[in-house]
């Protein structure tokens, strides 16, 4: 080893040893007779101490040298005069006897300390002198001590990590595949996993009865702050379970992971009906870390001749306690954003109850303050509140006020990210119709089981039919979903009928699959948690670009080594592929 121990480790009890340090070089002071240098490697920071009356030569080098330079030093431990308590290494300091440079190194474009002066696209383009950072350092060391956690719980547990091929078979189902061409089968492609679910099904029919893989998923999906194109799942099976048991057993570990990581005692998590989710949060991933529940006003206010409500399949209200004082401007301002067109509703009506108790709305015309008391009542109004109601279709009006829920939250303060709140959200619908082909879809895939109460419904009311399918919920993130699987290749089939597939194409896509049923395939069930979004809640970011080592941007373009670009025409001709530029 070139170092005796690293930039972090000294304290004063190693007063007086004499040791060797390795690392980069974060700033320098020259205060005349003596030179100061701070040497930074991933365990922290060290202060050097040169001395131009010790040795001219040592110090004049140490001067020469700029930021971010590879360096190694033997010297001293000593005491610091001038302590600094904000380091671990703050009281001592090395006097040092030798400087090496390893490497010398160009001004980095950005600062290397924890607030920098790089933007975002900057800082991707030069994203191995960004990892030199603490904050994002610090994500990735959060990321690798969540995945052993993660492993060490699941292997108690007997679970066994296998991994699955990485070049598949493409599907039609959910997203769009990224595909690699096969050069040995001109004119055919593989796709990559976009998850592991059919093989960790195979594995349960092959007695792997319980499996897990922190494995990387693709999907040629638009992106957004939670979403890459590559992505990393906690995927995990287990066979002779029913749901109680899936949601016990990781209900566990993410509360092992709060536990262990955070030091935090996470609360039994709470279920909730996937129906109430949507009629209580206008959404099947609510953020529960504060209540502003729904309340729909249909009986309250319809029959009064005012058009937008009586015309409206639902009117729903939420009570945002204490913001009666609201101004016009910041009324307007909450229109504006309702009615931006990621959100798309037509307007925003509001009922304030006065401190002094007197109602007032903005849509007095229509309504007295005896009709409004009916609206005060409904909404369990106090003095200070404020009503904000939104009207519409009952799908698109729910999501609407979600939006709008989420962004009072993030206006009161209500959304601190040192909170976690947990919820599982359970029984899906199996199906949910697509307008553009006029068929239905699976909603989580095609392999997830119905309730079996509702089996009986899939011919006559498929959109009613239930899912045994589950979500897990923390802070208005999805962090992990699953389902009991179908096991019999009948009611697979069945699955794929409803889904709009020719038995040929059932057995082209999935043969493999159902084949495998016929040999005994045991009742099984699972899920994946998405471990880049979970390790950002940890680390109480926005975006899961910044707890990936190399992420891609916005556009999935990988800025710092220009990926993806265009191959020769040699590779092309390898592979049968005519080119189109």
């Amino acid at each position: 080893m070139l170092r005796t121990t690293t930039c972090g480790a000294l304290r004063l009890e190693h007063l007086g040893e004499h040791v060797t340090l390795c690392g980069w070089m974060q700033n320098s002071r020259d205060l005349g007779g003596m030179t100061f240098i701070d040497i930074r490697d991933r365990y922290g920071i060290t202060q050097l101490v040169f001395n131009m009356n010790d040795d001219t030569d040592l110090c004049n080098a140490a001067r020469s040298m700029g930021r971010e330079y590879v360096i190694k030093v033997t010297g001293t431990v000593v005491e610091r005069s001038n302590k600094n308590k904000d380091i671990p290494t703050g009281d001592i300091e090395i006097k040092v006897s030798t400087l090496e440079v390893l490497n010398a190194a160009k001004l980095p474009p950005f600062l290397i300390e924890d607030k920098t002066d790089g933007g975002d696209d900057l800082r991707m383009k030069y994203r191995y002198l960004d990892l030199r950072r603490n904050p994002v350092r610090n994500n990735l060391v959060l990321r690798h001590k969540m995945a052993q956690s993660a492993r060490r719980y699941l292997d108690g547990l007997d679970f066994i990590e296998v991994e699955t091929p990485v070049l598949m078979k493409s599907t039609p189902e959910g997203a769009r595949d990224f595909v690699v061409p096969s050069r040995m089968n001109p004119g055919e492609f593989y796709a990559l996993p976009q998850s592991p679910q059919t093989f960790k099904q195979l594995l349960m029919v092959s007695g792997f009865d319980r499996y897990f893989q922190i494995v990387k998923c693709f999907r040629d999906e638009d992106l957004r702050a939670d979403r890459q194109p590559e992505f990393t799942q906690i995927d995990c099976e287990m066979s002779f379970v029913e749901q109680e048991d899936i949601l016990n057993i990781f209900e566990g570990l993410v509360r092992t992971l709060f536990q262990e990581i955070k030091g935090i005692d996470l609360p039994s998590v709470p279920r909730m009906q996937y129906a109430d989710a949507m009629r209580l949060y206008g959404s099947d991933k609510p953020d529960t870390r504060f209540e502003m529940l729904f309340v729909e006003l249909n009986e309250v206010v319809k029959g009064k001749d005012f058009a937008v409500f009586d015309n409206a399949e639902l009117v729903v209200a939420i009570n945002a306690k204490g913001c009666a004082h609201y101004t016009r401007k910041q009324l307007d301002e909450l229109t504006d954003f309702i009615k931006r067109p990621q959100i798309g509703a037509t307007g925003l009506i509001y009922m304030r109850h006065n401190e002094d108790g007197s109602l007032k709305s903005s849509v007095d015309k229509f309504y007295n303050e005896e009709e409004l008391k009916k609206w005060s009542a409904a909404m369990q109004t106090e003095p200070g509140d404020l009503v904000l109601v939104l009207a519409g279709e009952t799908d698109k009006v729910r999501k609407q006020l979600n939006e709008l829920r989420l962004e009072m939250g993030s206006r009161l303060g209500l959304r601190d990210k040192d909170k976690f709140s947990a919820l599982w959200v359970l029984d899906f619908p199996l199906l949910e119709w697509d307008e553009e082909s006029s068929r239905y879809h699976a909603m989580h895939h095609p392999f997830t089981s119905p309730k079996a109460e509702d089996i009986a419904l899939l011919d006559s009311k498929p959109g009613a039919v239930r899912a045994n399918a589950y979500d897990m919920v923390i802070n208005g993130t999805e962090i992990g979903g699953g389902s009991i699987r179908i096991h019999n290749k009948e009611l697979q089939a069945l699955m794929f009928k409803h889904l709009g597939f020719s038995n040929e194409e059932a057995q082209k896509q999935f043969g493999f699959l159902m084949n495998a049923f016929e040999y005994g395939a045991p009742p099984h069930g699972g899920l994946a948690f998405g471990f880049d979004r979970l390790v950002s809640i940890f680390a109480g970011l926005d975006s899961i670009r910044d707890v990936i080592a190399f992420p891609k941007n916005n556009a999935g373009r990988d800025v710092m080594i220009e990926s993806p670009s265009a191959i020769d025409q040699k590779q092309l001709d390898e592979l049968k592929i005519r080119s189109t530029v």
